[in-house]
């Protein structure tokens, strides 16, 4: 998956939960499920492309 592509799913996932969490309250099973997923796209962002560039200096 390029960069693009998981920012862009990052952006859906960050406003979707925005869109649940807004109906259903912060602490709701399906607010936790896309804050879930939102976290494993960010953590997948940071190794994929955050952490390369802390090694390279």
């Amino acid at each position: 998956m390029s960069k693009q592509e998981l920012v862009t799913l990052i952006e859906k996932k960050r406003a979707e939960l925005i869109r649940v969490a807004s109906m259903y309250g912060f602490t709701s099973t399906q607010a936790i499920h896309y804050s879930q997923e939102l976290d494993s796209l960010l953590n997948e962002y940071n190794r994929s492309y955050l952490q390369q560039s802390f090694s390279v200096h």
